[in-house]
């Protein structure tokens, strides 16, 4: 599979170098054209615009931070219509974490709403670190991640990016859940910032016997 990786940072790092040892075909842009470049490198893989990546890929991961959005859909432009596209990005501020987006409205809905793509909301509830795991397993569990999306061809193919790390999808329903899994993922990242290991996880589990 032919995927646009937007982003040039630890998440992009982390999930592209599994999907890259998964045998994927991967280019990527950054706002920093050498990070870009050197994970291209890293890969096998290629570097581009914003726009030529998102065009390249049957499916794109955008993972910047909130901060950097709107520069990042300025650059994809309408590359992205009618694609399927995976967002990991939480809109949290870091003093109070809270969500900074409008409510009831997530960063998934205003992402497909700039760029008509057909969006999934995945991967954004763990540290870059947990995607490092090969495969990340929590007490002898797969890690269950939750996704959400409104199109079912772009939630099949991100189920299969789920399934290619080792992880068990979970679908969470339609893209309106996108706003309560970036709520969740305040709560982790406040975790997080509070000392919590990086590898640490929600985990959905079920007694057994």
């Amino acid at each position: 599979m032919r995927i646009g990786i937007l982003g040039a940072g630890a998440m992009a790092d982390a999930l592209g170098t599994r999907w890259a040892a998964a045998g994927h075909e991967l280019m990527v842009a950054g706002r920093t054209e050498s990070k870009a470049r050197r994970l291209a490198e890293k890969w096998g893989g290629r570097s581009g615009s914003f726009r030529e990546v998102a065009e390249f890929g049957e499916v794109a991961l955008i993972a910047v931070l909130y901060q950097g959005m709107a520069a990042t859909l300025d650059g994809i432009g309408d590359a992205l219509r009618g694609k399927a596209v995976i967002d990991c990005n939480n809109p949290v501020e870091v003093e109070h974490f809270t969500l900074v987006t409008r409510p009831g409205v997530s960063m998934a809905q205003h992402i497909a709403q700039v760029t008509g793509g057909h969006v999934v909301k995945a991967f954004n509830l763990c540290h870059a670190d947990v995607w490092r795991m090969e495969p990340p397993v929590f007490d002898h569990r797969r890690l269950v991640v939750p996704h959400c999306g409104d199109d079912p061809s772009a939630s099949e193919l991100a189920t299969r990016l789920i399934t290619d790390i080792g992880c068990e999808p979970l679908r969470v329903g339609d893209l309106r859940h996108a706003h309560h899994l970036e709520a969740m993922a305040a709560v982790m990242i406040s975790l997080l910032f509070g000392g919590m290991d990086s590898l640490a996880a929600f985990n959905l589990v079920a007694a057994t016997g």
